[in-house]
């Protein structure tokens, strides 16, 4: 049984097929079709919905995608979608501003641009032209016109009208804080069940006793086995109630990231710590995703294309894998064994990665080289982590995405750099290396002969970067 909020209802249901999408469960049991299936994947936005829960007691709102949540993840939550927002007979602000500003179009992506506004309106202390971009980056318009939406947003964050999410917060928040309990919690219906364990040592017995099930963190990933491949997945353990996996930290030496830690999370812990880290995480899918997506889920899910991964072994991160009540470390550049493949054990999972301070250094870049800005797959991803002392490398750790079966280190091209001042014939002679380290596959996103020279001109860029030759103003993406 879960129970939440469905704007200001409470909403209990005690039998309901896990494999059922948010999306899916408002368009067909709740009779809510404002919330549209645009492309099932979590890229067009039209499914958006706002997803309400607390935090240090207060209402903290999530855009998400609905066609890859699952329903598992509305446990204690409030759940708001487009029909919630009018305030008696008088439109949303959110909705107003679109009206105003001449936003809506053909009308099948505005439910979801609506949402989006709604929720950056939320969780903004004023207009932000940056924050707005990437609150909308996850919204596709099929019929052009984002200038519009822009003005829309400017107008709904200059003029935030009260409403009764507002007036309602203190009251929500005490209704949301009574659905919380230390029970492991059960739905099932139509052959298939989800556990959802509240603390770590419950996560780890039912790891054992059901090895064979499928974690499920944000489910951005593994829900695509849903809604694109058709596929039913009869076991499923659903981690999105373990506070103890989501905390991130630190103290002198290092720094702590809990596996089940939103992307979105991350970003702003790691803004002060590793600002290149967080700045590459704004072009990690969409914010939708970003709020659901988790670290751990992208390290393990083992993707050759995977972004965190090549930062993470630029950084000699390391995992704590948990099994049972064991623990171990395993640094991450020994995790991978092969296409999508891991070293993880039956019944063992992720619990936190750890990066030492000391592997930052000063020049630490990274680069993703895709098709579009936003919402894209890598071609080639490159971490670069050079450590220079009394004029010469003395640790160098390259790490790519997209160039093999896994994410890998280019450990030729590092050696080629060791003990050599940062001049341009030892950046040469890494690039020539890196026909040693790699031999990538030609795919509909990119040649081999073109990732193997994009990854040598981000080797280039990165000397010319660090020597002062190159410097590049960032234009916004935008143009009023």
């Amino acid at each position: 049984m879960i129970q939440f909020l469905l704007n200001d209802r409470l909403i209990t249901e005690r039998e309901l097929d896990p494999n059922l999408t948010v999306l899916n469960y408002l368009r067909g049991q709740q009779q809510r079709r404002g919330t549209k299936e645009g492309c099932a994947s979590g890229d067009c936005g039209a499914c958006t919905v706002t997803l309400g829960k607390v935090v240090d007691g207060q209402m903290q709102y999530q855009a998400v995608n609905s066609c890859l949540t699952l329903v598992s993840s509305l446990q204690g939550k409030q759940l708001i979608t487009v029909e919630d927002l009018k305030q008696g007979r008088e439109l949303h602000s959110v909705q107003q501003a679109m009206v105003d500003c001449h936003g809506s179009q053909c009308g099948y992506c505005t439910p979801g641009f609506v949402m989006s506004l709604f929720t950056l309106q939320k969780n903004s202390a004023g207009w932000d032209r940056h924050q707005a971009e990437q609150a909308l980056a996850g919204n596709l318009c099929r019929c052009t016109g984002y200038r519009p939406i822009m003005d829309a947003a400017q107008q709904a964050c200059e003029q935030p009208d009260a409403d009764a999410f507002s007036a309602n917060a203190p009251a929500l928040v005490q209704r949301l804080q009574a659905l919380s309990n230390d029970e492991v919690q059960i739905i099932e219906a139509a052959g298939s069940r989800c556990y959802l364990p509240k603390t770590v040592a419950q996560l780890a017995e039912l790891y054992q006793q059901y090895p064979e099930a499928r974690l499920v963190a944000g489910g951005t990933d593994l829900t695509l086995q849903i809604t694109q491949q058709y596929q039913r997945l009869p076991l499923l353990i659903a981690l999105e109630q373990i506070d103890e996996l989501k905390v991130c930290h630190e103290d002198e030496t290092h720094l702590y990231l809990g596996a089940a830690a939103s992307l979105q999370h991350c970003y702003q812990f790691l803004a002060q710590h590793i600002p290149a880290f967080s700045s590459m995480l704004e072009r990690f899918a969409s914010l939708q995703i970003r709020n659901q997506g988790t670290l751990g889920g992208n390290i393990g899910n083992a993707s050759p294309i995977g972004d965190c991964a090549p930062m993470l072994l630029a950084l000699n991160a390391r995992l704590v894998l948990q099994q049972g009540e064991k623990r171990r470390e395993v640094p991450l550049d020994q995790f991978f064994t092969a296409y999508r493949q891991t070293v993880l054990l039956p019944g063992e999972f992720i619990c936190s990665i750890t990066i030492a301070k000391v592997t930052v250094s000063p020049n630490f870049a990274v680069w993703k080289v895709a098709k579009r800005l936003d919402d894209d797959i890598s071609a080639v991803f490159a971490a670069i982590n050079l450590h220079i002392a009394e004029g010469v490398i003395v640790e160098a750790r390259l790490a790519f995405g997209g160039m093999a079966a896994t994410p890998k280190r280019a450990l030729a091209a590092e050696a080629q750099l060791l003990g050599q001042p940062l001049h341009l014939s030892a950046i040469e002679k890494a690039c020539a290396a890196l026909s040693e380290d790699f031999q990538p596959l030609s795919d509909f996103r990119a040649s081999a002969d073109y990732r193997l020279q994009v990854a040598r001109n981000l080797l280039r860029r990165y000397y010319a970067q660090a020597s002062g030759e190159l410097t590049i103003t960032e234009v916004s993406r935008y143009v009023s």
